[in-house]
Formats: structure tokens, C-alpha cells, sequence
């Protein structure tokens, strides 16, 4: 079987390819676009990290290609739509730069307390201004962490020994289940009132994107100090180059931008602020895990012996997947529509099916939909082989079943999810065998197809409701592809929920502009792409 390697792998890495006598491993670094394109089609397995770009055009020429192992956390460089349609098993790895980003977070924290890379600067320039530098100690003081996964958690034992108090907010963790770190679990507000230093540790998805903007700043200590070592967006740039002005944020260490490499940024010019570009990950032992890691992985999928980490589909031999991937669809989809449409600490799931998805086994559907719930919290971390265990590490308690009593529907999936002290349920069946289709949302029976941006409205049934929010949604350039109207009558108030799929992501203003009309009792948008 033939292996190609087309960014830098460690050499480590490379030597456990080359162990496998039955493998032969080409290295093409920089091998991209049409020369890529024209080579593919030989391999069974690729290895890349950030270079290689496997888009549409050049995966249609991989006929022979079954793995995919990308030495590092992001495959926003891979097609995975396409790379699922042909079978090809995409593999990340997630854990390999743990210590490395916890290490260089904690490094950017001590240099800015201490004003160290400025103090550096003068001296090299001939200066000698101690006052100038004047740092504070981080002993005693308040650290604020955003995300309580394995890079925060390694953060925190750093802060500890440095005797820093902890301060977490993680809504999606379980206190249970790390009770044995020397922390405080708190709600946003009350952490950004309370930290000296905020540093996050959270995927970029819609709910984490500007966690810290402006709103955020003004309830923060005048003083306050933040760091993002984790993905550029979280903190809105503009926010901080505001905050950092005024003086109510006296420091920012940044390893990531929203754009990068940053161009005429003018966080860049401050000099209230330190940068890298992008390290976290850069140390050779980060570089030697990932590099092992990857490579031990494609040698056992190829192997056919053990499958992890993969971030597209379970093994199954290939008539059993094409039968079951529209059932994995809307079981994940399910699971992503819980977690964004309703609020509060993710406490336990019950899963329930009905006819041809139970056929498979409870196992692979209870997977995709741990997958859906997590994946809006934990981001391209979360994969199909990792769901069950990153659920158990959050103390998410899961239980299945099976029925052939599925009320209007003979094959059915249903989950209830505890959100808090909220029970929500969501049921959903196929249409045709192959189109996903929520029919249930708590009380309201549904028809939605559960794609792209959906906007939910929960409204008194009053004349008016739909033209208006038309009128919104179209003032703000945002084009409706579907739509579905339920009511339930509630004692002597009938309500209805109206949801609306939409071509481009609707923005806070024109929601805020459909929450302030007066019949709406809440609207939410999700991203289910």
C-alpha cells in the first residue's frame, strides 16, 4: 500500500511508516493543486498537516484513497462532505499539543505581568528604564479560565502551583467530574467581574466566536489582563483595541488573530500587547507527538486493525454505511440542534429508537448523536471515535433503548436531553430513506429539514408574525429557503413556533430586530452546516 506525505512530518513519524513492510511512503512536501491533483489517484493513504489543501476537485481524482491523517487538530483544509461521500476515513490528532499550548499560554501570562518582551526591546536598544517595566506578581490573583478541556485544565495545575486562584466558566462541564482541580465554577458575568488575568481555551464556533467583546470588557476589572492562545476570533479585535485605549484591559498576549497573519492590525502597533505567530503547538516535542501519532494511526486503519480519531464516520464495511449515513446525519444533526437551541449545563441524554435505525445497533447512532451535542461546544476536537469518552469526561450521563412503538412514525430516532433542569426533546425520521427531517420539537410536531442556518421563533399565534419577519430578514439581505409553521394551544392562548431555513446566517441585528417584535417570546438561530 502506498502512503504520501506532502507537508513536514516528523522523523519519528516517518520512521513508523517505514517499519510496515507492507507500506511504501513517498515525502513530496509542497505537492498541492493540480500536480497534486494528478497524483493522488496512486495512494491509499495521505498524510498532511496545514499545507496541503484536499478540495472537491482533488479528492475526485483519489479512486483509490481510503485514509486521510492530518498530524494536527484542524481539517478545515479537507472536503469533508466529499471525503465521507467516497469512504475515506479522515483522522485528526487532538492531543498531541496539549502541553505545549498549556505551557506557552502560561508563558504568555508570566511576560505579561512582568512586561517582558517590551523590557527586552529597551535594553536591546541601549535603554536601561527599570521603572518603566514595572510588572506585578500573578501570585494571590484571580485567573479567569473560558473552557475547561484538556488545555485548560493543564493551564490551571500551572496557575495553581504558581499560586493563582482559579476562576472557571465552562457551562458544558460537569463539576463532578473535575472536582479534584483547585477551581471555582462560575457563570460568565461574575468571572469577568473577578479576573485579573482571562485567558480562553475554547473552540471558534458561533457560540464562542467574540465571547469577549465589548459587552464583555465593560463588566471586567479596570486592569484587567487577557490572553488567547487558543483560536482567533473568540476575542473581538475591535472590542480590545477599544478596551486597551481606554485603559479598562491593560495588556493582551495574542498566539492567534482573527486574520492570519495579521495584516495592518492595529493591536500590532500597541504596546500594551505581545503576539506570537501562532506557537502553541510549535515545539518539537508538540511536533514529535502529533507526528507519531498520526502515523501510528494510518498504519492500523490501513491494517485494517483499529480506527481513532477519526472525524468523519465509524467503520463500517461500505453497504452497511451507505444504508445507515442518513440515520448518523440526523442523529448528529439532533444532537446539534439540542445544544444551540436550548440553554444550560448539558446534564444527561436519552436516546430512544424505532424501527430500521435501531437495526444497526444503538451504538453508532448513540455516537453521532454524542458527536452533534459536543461538537458546537468542543469544536473540530470532537470526532466519532472520542464522542463516548469526551461525554464521560464532562459527566454527561447517556442512556439508550429501543421501541416499536413509535406514535406516527414506524422509523424513528428521539432524544431527551437534560440542559440544566430542563428536559427537551427532538425527534426526527427519514423521508424517502434518505432526507433527515425533525418532527418533533418538545410539545410542537415539526417538519423542518435540519440544514444550514434555521431560524426558531416561539410566538403568540397573532396575524402578522410571518409577514413581518419576512420583512426583517429581507431588509437585512437574508434569503428564505424553507418554512414551517406549528401551533399548540396552551389553556386559552394558542402559540406557534415558526421556523425558518435560511441561505445566509442571520445576524444579531436582524435578530435582535425579530426579538423586539412584540408577539415573539424567543428567537434563536443554530448553524447546522
Amino acid at each position: 500500500m502506498k502512503v504520501l506525505v506532502t507537508d513536514p512530518l516528523g522523523k519519528r513519524g516517518l520512521a513508523i511508516l517505514r517499519k510496515e513492510k507492507n507500506l511504501q511512503v513517498d515525502e513530496r512536501p509542497g505537492l498541492n493543486g493540480k500536480e497534486l491533483k494528478k497524483a493522488i489517484g496512486r495512494y491509499d493513504a495521505i498524510i498532511i498537516r496545514s499545507g496541503t489543501h484536499l478540495t472537491k476537485d482533488v479528492l475526485g481524482a483519489a479512486k483509490k484513497l481510503r485514509v486521510i491523517g492530518r498530524a494536527g487538530v484542524g481539517v478545515d483544509n479537507v472536503d469533508l462532505t466529499t471525503a465521507t461521500k467516497q469512504g475515506i476515513i479522515v483522522m485528526n490528532t487532538p492531543e498531541g499539543n496539549t502541553i505545549s499550548t498549556a505551557e506557552h499560554t502560561f508563558s504568555m501570562l508570566l511576560a505579561l505581568a512582568r512586561n517582558i518582551p517590551q523590557a527586552h526591546q529597551s535594553v536591546s536598544a541601549g535603554e536601561w528604564r527599570r521603572s518603566a517595566y514595572l510588572g506585578e506578581e500573578v501570585t494571590g490573583k484571580i485567573l479567569g479560565v473560558v473552557g475547561f478541556g484538556r488545555i485548560g485544565r493543564e493551564v490551571t495545575k500551572r496557575a495553581s502551583a504558581f499560586g493563582m486562584n482559579v476562576v472557571v466558566f465552562d457551562p458544558f462541564i460537569s463539576k463532578a467530574s473535575v472536582k479534584e482541580y483547585p477551581i471555582e465554577f462560575t457563570d460568565l458575568k461574575s468571572m469577568l467581574k473577578r479576573a485579573d488575568f482571562i485567558t480562553v481555551h475554547t473552540p471558534l464556533t458561533p457560540q464562542t466566536r467574540h465571547i469577549l467583546d465589548a459587552k464583555a470588557f465593560k463588566l471586567c476589572k479596570r486592569g484587567v489582563k487577557v490572553i488567547n492562545c487558543a483560536r482567533g476570533g473568540i476575542i473581538d479585535e475591535t472590542a480590545l483595541v477599544a478596551a486597551l485605549k481606554s485603559g479598562k484591559v491593560s495588556g493582551a498576549a495574542l498566539d492567534v488573530f482573527e486574520q492570519e497573519p495579521p495584516v495592518n492590525n492595529p493591536l500590532l502597533k500597541m504596546t500594551q500587547v505581545i503576539s506570537t505567530p501562532h506557537l502553541g503547538a510549535a515545539t518539537q516535542e508538540a511536533q514529535d507527538h502529533v507526528a507519531c501519532d498520526v502515523a501510528r494511526q494510518v498504519v492500523d486503519a490501513l491494517n485494517e486493525r483499529a480506527i481513532k480519531n477519526a472525524v468523519n464516520l465509524p467503520n463500517f464495511d461500505p453497504e452497511t454505511l451507505k444504508s445507515l449515513r442518513p440515520w448518523l446525519l440526523l442523529a448528529e444533526r439532533i444532537g446539534m440542534l439540542h445544544v444551540q437551541l436550548h440553554k444550560g449545563s448539558l446534564k444527561s441524554v436519552t436516546i430512544r429508537l424505532a424501527g430500521d435505525p435501531a437495526r444497526f445497533g444503538i451504538a453508532p447512532i448513540t455516537v453521532a448523536v454524542l458527536k452533534g451535542l459536543l461538537t458546537p461546544i468542543c469544536g473540530e476536537t470532537v470526532n466519532y471515535v472520542n464522542a463516548p469518552a469526551m461525554a464521560a469526561e464532562r459527566g454527561i450521563g447517556v442512556s439508550e433503548s429501543r421501541t416499536s412503538e413509535s406514535g406516527d412514525f414506524t422509523n424513528y430516532i428521539e432524544v431527551a436531553v437534560m440542559l440544566g433542569r430542563q428536559k427537551n426533546v427532538i425527534g426526527g425520521t427519514l423521508f424517502g430513506n434518505q432526507t433527515p427531517r425533525i418532527v418533533r420539537v418538545n410539545e410542537f410536531k415539526t417538519d423542518i429539514n435540519p440544514t444550514g442556518y434555521v431560524v426558531f421563533i416561539r410566538n403568540e399565534d397573532q396575524p402578522g408574525v410571518v409577514g413581518k419577519v419576512g420583512m426583517i430578514l429581507a431588509k437585512n439581505k437574508v434569503n428564505i429557503a424553507d418554512m414551517s409553521l406549528e401551533r399548540l394551544k396552551i389553556g386559552k392562548k394558542t402559540f406557534a413556533m415558526t421556523v425558518i431555513n435560511t441561505d445566509q446566517n442571520v445576524s444579531k441585528r436582524a435578530l435582535g430586530e425579530i426579538k423586539k417584535f412584540r408577539p415573539v417570546i424567543e428567537a434563536t438561530v443554530v448553524d447546522l452546516n
